[in-house]
């Protein structure tokens, strides 16, 4: 053993360990759950099926050796009778084989369930999503920019993972663990009996005999030991590729989602080419991975048939001297290949299944990262929360007031230091400055999501904030405007008082339609559909980020003097983001942000100021 190889064997020890708390760790959340109870058992009746469906090999390999004895004797009436009892023991292993998948089944798609509920609430709770997203591209690059996939990165395509890689993790755990323990039962259960079939196997040395008994478990073990050895080294690299390969699916399968989002854009921008050039990469480089992917499978096929192909005959050409000789009979030398068969099947385990191994090993380490990002942002955004008390609105709180509050880019760096900012009931306040100022960042923070800021913020109770780009889900249109209420919280008359009140009476008639209203509308109809939904829901305090930009003067001015009159008449006050000079007449106060001199990256100052 040379010097390098122990610290190697010990580094593959350690992996494989760690590889087993990962399995280990997500799988027994959903064992551990409420639902508990309902798992073990059905976990418990498959492993029962299981050593019952062994129990079944092993009668019909006894069955094997009554059989073929009957025929080498031409015994007629222990030929019928050993049919006959083939009949009941194959029924009993159909029965045994058909509910073994059935409950597998079950127990693999309620264990999914478990997780994809599981996951969903915590990615979407603490705005898990939303930070994991900002910090996506903010770890190492490539020499080219390109964000490398390191464990320090957040995960790519959440999506994918919660919807794909929960649905393989929980169906190759399941497959592979009951597979392994199938192997393992059998192995125990038939290598007794080829030990005893086998026989001795005498040769002489330098004038010595030697006897070694259990000569076919010790040819099935080295078989076995050699060919997994030689699968390792050749299916090796597959686990790598694995990984990219769902990788790369999930990279194009977002990009054509995202040309379908934004169909319209693209259409009047003519970008089609620059599209396809776009999907043409992403699908190149899934081709690519895959290719190299069937080629590493290809060698591991070359191999794998081989080995299975060669197993067939090899207990025979063993077993064809003791035969020849007269030593056994033909029923005997077919329960010893059979045995061997057993034998060598369990002990090729590895082999067989090496390809399912390196995917699983692939979708276990694809969600290992998913749940330490998820685990990570949830504890910081509890810390946060903690410490500037603006996760939430307060209760009974009626203005609004930072203490020391400084915004930083996901970069690193910083945009607004140590501001003392105050609102009060009844106050209309417009927030200006150069773009890339921290406009949209500041309200991130009022709103208490922005990981990236300091200090403390106290936001007042009812408020609601209308983003530059506000959403709408595919739906009902009355889902879109109580989003994210029921839309059984309002009746109709009030929902088409709402749209009629934002300039939307054409679609008073529609609330019953489906369609894909972030598509649908124009930018101005999404704006006034999120003004409606304002209306609608009548908050004390609105924040609203450049609400108005895709309206006409005449029409920002009406809606604007709704929403001000609105916001008072609650008791609260309006705070805006906007560039158009017309909106500035409907606010009393401005608070400008404005660069510092000296300083590189610009750092910017805010001043209050009449309108």
């Amino acid at each position: 053993m040379t010097s390098t190889t122990l610290p190697r064997l010990r580094a593959k020890l350690q992996s494989f360990r760690a590889f087993a708390q990962d399995v280990w760790a997500l799988s027994m959340p959903y064992f551990k759950s409420q639902d508990k109870w309902k798992a073990r058992g059905l976990l418990a009746a498959i492993v029962a099926l299981n050593l019952a469906s062994v129990y079944m090999l092993v009668l019909l390999n006894d069955w094997n050796r009554l059989f073929y004895d009957a025929l080498q004797n031409k015994d007629q009436a222990v030929f019928w009778r050993e049919l006959g009892r083939f009949g009941y023991l194959a029924f009993g292993f159909i029965l045994i084989a058909v509910y073994r998948f059935y409950l597998t089944q079950l127990l693999e798609v309620r264990w999914r369930s478990w997780m994809t509920g599981h996951y969903l609430t915590r990615w979407l709770s603490h705005h898990a999503f939303y930070t994991m997203e900002l910090a996506r591209y903010t770890g190492p690059k490539s020499a080219e920019g390109t964000p490398l996939p390191t464990t320090a990165q957040a995960p790519d395509n959440p999506d994918q993972r919660i919807q794909e890689d929960l649905n393989l993790f929980t169906s190759y755990t399941v497959s592979l663990s009951m597979g392994l323990l199938n192997a393992v039962v059998t192995l125990l259960s038939f290598v007794g009996i080829l030990w005893s079939l086998s026989g001795a196997f005498a040769f002489d040395l330098n004038g010595t005999s030697y006897s070694m008994p259990g000569f076919m478990v010790w040819m099935a073990v080295l078989y076995c030991l050699v060919g997994s050895v030689a699968t390792h080294y050749i299916g090796r690299p597959q686990i790598r590729l694995n990984f990219l390969q769902q990788r790369y699916e999930a990279d194009f399968r977002h990009h054509m989602v995202r040309v379908r989002e934004y169909s319209e854009a693209i259409a009047l921008d003519k970008g089609e080419a620059v599209e396809r050039a776009h999907l043409d990469t992403r699908f190149s480089a899934a081709l690519r991975n895959y290719l190299s992917l069937i080629k590493k499978q290809k060698n591991l096929v070359w191999f794998t048939n081989f080995f299975g192909q060669a197993a067939t005959v090899f207990p025979f050409i063993v077993s064809a001297p003791r035969f020849f000789s007269g030593a056994i009979a033909l029923g005997e030398l077919m329960q010893i290949a059979s045995a061997f068969g057993r034998v060598q099947d369990s002990l090729s385990w590895f082999v067989d299944n090496y390809s399912t191994l390196a995917a699983w090993r692939a979708t276990t380490d694809r969600l290992t990262s998913f749940e330490a990002h998820i685990a990570r942002q949830t504890q910081q955004s509890q810390d946060r929360s903690t410490a500037s008390h603006a996760a939430q609105p307060q209760a009974g709180r009626t203005d609004l007031q930072t203490q020391g509050l400084s915004l930083a880019l996901p970069s690193g760096q910083l945009l607004l230091s140590e501001l003392n900012l105050r609102a009060a009931p009844g106050d209309s306040v417009l927030l200006r400055g150069p773009s890339g100022s921290g406009k949209s960042t500041l309200f991130r923070a009022f709103a208490g999501i922005w990981p990236f800021s300091q200090g403390q913020t106290h936001l007042p109770d009812s408020t609601m904030f209308i983003p530059q780009r506000p959403y709408f889900p595919d739906g009902s249109l009355r889902d879109a405007l109580c989003y994210p209420q029921r839309a059984n919280s309002y009746t109709d008359a009030e929902l088409q008082q709402a749209l009629s009140q934002a300039l939307l009476p054409n679609l008073a008639g529609r609330l019953d339609d489906q369609d894909a209203w972030s598509q649908k509308l124009s930018g101005g109809e999404q704006q006034r559909l999120a003004i409606a939904r304002v209306l609608l829901k009548k908050p004390r305090w609105l924040f609203a980020d450049e609400a108005t930009s895709a309206l006409d003067e005449a029409a920002e001015q009406t809606l604007y003097a709704r929403l001000l009159a609105q916001t008072r008449e609650a008791g609260g006050a309006l705070v805006s983001i906007a560039h158009h000079p017309a909106v500035a007449a409907f606010h009393d106060s401005c608070w400008e942000l404005e660069p510092l001199p000296a300083h590189s990256p610009a750092l910017y100052a805010l001043k209050v100021r009449a309108c």
